[in-house]
């Protein structure tokens, strides 16, 4: 870019392409810097066993891209993003060949749930009649929310979103297989499942499988990082690989710096500009457990006990829900079990473009105490072979990535982190720091951008996409919301 950019949005994750996206459609000349060789940040899709079998390293089921009011205005299908459904979104296999089974329709999800399903729909029907406006709420920087036309299910939601979810579970249910299936949403967010707001993000991820399924993308998910990069290229913005950033000053003479970044990646980079009382919440700012993951190539379709589980996007293989508790406790307490909860994804079946013909790929992490290199294959593969039989002897090849591999292959993920902090409640309500505007920082023209704000991680935007809003408002005078620029004709 010649001459200096009116904006540089330092990470190209979902929300640093997003933060990118809202300042060109602001009519200013943004560049995007990216320490490793290819943007995309956990959305890149690699190659990582064989030529033609695609692997999404880190993010591959994208029900907040379908659902977050940013990828809703950028438009996905007029950008040649195409989302797949699977038949099932997400399955939980049980001993003795049962499984729980979450399909894209409440009422055939409630018909499976036996004596629950009665429950199952008081639970979630409210939530699904107004999905649009729950996601919106939560998604919607508190700087600039608007009122909700939809506050009774706000406050269900509230309600039964801010204790654990094995409260939940037993509340509403009393078979183990509902109990096991909200479990097993829940379990996504990597912490302990007896703390508060556990139940939060099972009924926000059940209730999105409900209201826009559990999709992946086409081909993988750097289809949707490639997208907005084209998209910002096309309004005259940059995106430059292989360019590591250690010092703010570089930037001197930037009106706005957004950071999709972790905290502590900005406190380094701020050097001595960054004041203590800052530097010190920075510091108490907790990161969570990290994950271990594996990507296979299989000679067939995981032979599952369940058929339906066979047909599903996403398994969550952990057993009842006691033992997916137990599972996800043991690396919030800093020790590795042999029956972890893995959370498995079959890409193939909705979408066979991912793999030669004939071919096979297979997804799953587990989650680790935080910076461990404790190798997980074993206790993976046990499990699924425990509702497999038979898998092992489909394993073509492998690879695998602990958590000290996965922050050296993207550094937000710190000690494997890859939530960039964890989603407790403490931590929600004040991210990273106790402040009104998380998102600017001490210094002058600097933002985070990242999913270390709020909401917090998931591929939805909105953490770059409200960043940008302030950054606009404070340093360009910029009132009004500027529309994200349609896809050429």
């Amino acid at each position: 870019m010649n001459g200096k950019p009116d904006a540089v949005v330092v990470g190209s994750g979902p929300n640093g392409l997003a933060a990118a996206l809202r300042m060109a459609a602001a009519g200013l000349r943004v560049q995007v810097v990216e320490a490793a060789g290819r943007p995309g940040g956990g959305m890149r899709t690699e190659e990582l066993v064989r030529p033609g079998y695609r692997h999404d390293v880190c993010s591959i089921v994208q029900p907040m891209a379908a659902a977050a009011p940013f990828f809703r205005e950028f438009d996905l299908a007029s950008r040649g993003v195409r989302l797949v459904q699977p038949e099932v979104n997400y399955a939980h296999p049980l001993d003795g060949g049962g499984a729980s089974v979450a399909y894209h329709s409440l009422e055939e999800t409630a018909a499976g749930l036996g004596p629950d399903g009665p429950a199952y729909r008081r639970l979630f029907e409210p939530l699904v009649a107004h999905g649009q406006d729950v996601v919106d709420f939560f998604l919607t920087s508190r700087l600039r929310r608007l009122p909700t036309r939809s506050v009774p299910q706000i406050v269900h939601f509230g309600l039964n979103g801010l204790p654990n979810v094995r409260w939940l579970a037993h509340r509403y249910f009393e078979t183990e297989g509902a109990r096991a299936l909200l479990g097993g949403a829940a379990a996504h967010g990597m912490l302990d499942l007896t703390r508060p707001l556990t139940s939060a993000l099972g009924m926000l991820l059940t209730m999105l499988g409900h209201h826009v399924g559990w999709p992946l993308v086409e081909g993988g998910s750097q289809n949707l990082a490639d997208a907005m990069v084209t998209a910002l290229e096309q309004q005259g913005g940059e995106v430059e690989t292989d360019h590591l950033v250690t010092d703010l000053r570089e930037f001197d003479g930037v009106p706005a710096v957004l950071l999709d970044t972790t905290p502590e990646a900005f406190v380094a980079m701020a050097g001595d500009r960054v004041h203590e009382g800052y530097r010190r919440w920075v510091d108490r700012y907790e990161h969570g457990a990290g994950v271990f993951k594996v990507d296979w190539i299989l000679s067939e379709p995981v032979p599952w006990t369940n058929p339906d589980v066979r047909r599903a996007g996403t398994i969550h293989v952990a057993g009842t829900l006691e033992e997916t508790i137990e599972g996800e406790r043991a690396p919030n307490e800093r020790r590795s079990t042999d029956r972890p909860y893995v959370l498995a994804v079959q890409p193939t079946v909705p979408d066979p473009t991912r793999a030669p013909e004939g071919g096979h790929v297979f997804w799953a992490y587990v989650h680790v105490p935080h910076g461990s290199d404790v190798d997980m294959t074993a206790a993976i593969e046990d499990q699924v072979e425990r509702f497999a039989p038979g898998f092992k002897d489909t394993v073509v090849d492998r690879v695998t990535k602990n958590a000290v591999q996965m922050e050296a292959w993207n550094p937000t993920y710190l000690g494997g982190d890859i939530s960039n902090g964890q989603a407790s409640l403490r931590q929600m309500l004040a991210r990273p720091v106790p402040r009104w505007n998380t998102y600017k920082t001490p210094v002058q023209g600097v933002y985070l951008a990242s999913s270390a704000t709020p909401p917090g991680p998931a591929v939805h935007g909105a953490c770059g996409d409200n960043a940008a809003q302030v950054a606009l408002r404070e340093v360009f005078g910029v009132r009004q919301v500027p529309p994200l620029r349609p896809a050429p004709r």
